[in-house]
């Protein structure tokens, strides 16, 4: 999963950690590029949501039905020759690499991920201004005790104006469509 040409781009995993800014990134870059949105917090069971508001993380196998639940959304996207940006926090190698489960080497080369990272205090400081959201903010350290920064990804700082993260991923990505007659 790496950053590359459009032409062959079906599915962008927005990643990060809760408050980096995903699910705002993931609407403004499919409105933008005129794909469909999805986010992986619709594809939580409401026991997960329950456990994450009441402050308990996860563990991998409460997050193994969330991750074959989107595995099998990107893998018809990918083989339908459709397109999707999700919002995933995507945070350890294994996550992603099952994301990527049932997709032969060259459609996993039609998943690009883009990491938006930044630091501890920034994130938390978001965090504290957001009152709509099921994640418990005493979930963060957890979050980057967890996180697996990525190797092969686009790592955009999240901290800047989302019109200008967007901009970014569609220049880096290639996603610019050639505007109509």
């Amino acid at each position: 999963m790496s950053p590359g040409a459009s032409g062959s781009v079906g599915v962008i995993i927005i990643m990060g950690v809760s408050g980096a800014g995903k699910s705002t990134i993931g609407r403004l870059l499919g409105g933008k590029i005129n794909w469909p949105y999805r986010d992986a917090d619709d594809y939580h069971s409401p026991a997960n949501k329950d456990k994450m508001h009441r402050g308990i993380a996860l563990t991998d196998e409460d997050r193994r039905p969330w991750l074959e639940a989107m595995a099998q959304d990107i893998c018809t996207t990918v083989k339908s020759g459709s397109h999707m940006v999700l919002a995933c926090s995507a945070l350890k190698q294994q996550y992603r690499q099952s994301l990527e489960a049932g997709l032969r080497a060259e459609e996993k080369e039609r998943v690009k991920v883009v990491y938006l990272r930044a630091d501890f205090a920034a994130i938390a400081e978001r965090l504290n201004s957001r009152s709509d959201h099921f994640m418990n903010k005493n979930l963060l350290a957890s979050q980057f005790e967890t996180l697996e920064e990525p190797g092969e990804a686009l790592i955009i700082d999240a901290t800047l104006a989302p019109e200008k993260i967007v901009a970014t991923i569609v220049e880096s990505l290639d996603l610019s469509q050639p505007e109509s007659p």
